[in-house]
């Protein structure tokens, strides 16, 4: 995904709220067919983790209901999910590989607070394999 600095930047400033707990939103791409790694981000949309926890995230089916309704109202589609992880490094585990068995094509964009400074990795998730994939920041 290509993705302008500042678009990067209030995603980990969402992420930086609560570094307590795990955070999550979307981003939109624009919607122009191309492969995921080639597309451009447009928007950073914060979202609530439905279990406000350290451990795990879940995005409140009504939040994401009213972005997916937003983000195709614009013509534009999903296509990364983020999240942090508060106490693991920024790949993706087990349950993170089995929710993105219902988002092929969407990137995983996870944020790493173990270290205390932000690292930011994405992944694309396809069938359970994980494949690391880097951001291009414009």
């Amino acid at each position: 995904m290509k993705i302008s600095k500042e678009l990067l930047d209030q995603l980990v400033a969402h992420v930086l709220e609560d570094p307590a707990n795990e955070i999550c939103g979307v981003v939109a791409v624009e919607s122009d067919g191309a492969p995921p790694g080639e597309r451009r981000a447009v928007r950073v949309y914060p979202a609530r983790n439905l279990h406000l926890s350290p451990l795990r995230f879940e995005i409140d089916p009504k939040d994401l209901l009213r972005l997916s309704n937003e983000i195709d109202d614009r013509g534009w589609e999903i296509g990364a999910i983020y999240h942090s992880h508060v106490r693991s490094e920024p790949a993706p585990s087990q349950t993170d590989i089995n929710y993105a068995a219902n988002w092929p094509g969407v990137e995983w964009i996870i944020v790493g607070l173990a270290d205390g400074a932000p690292e930011v990795r994405s992944h694309l998730i396809e069938d359970g394999h994980v494949r690391e994939v880097s951001p291009e920041v414009q």
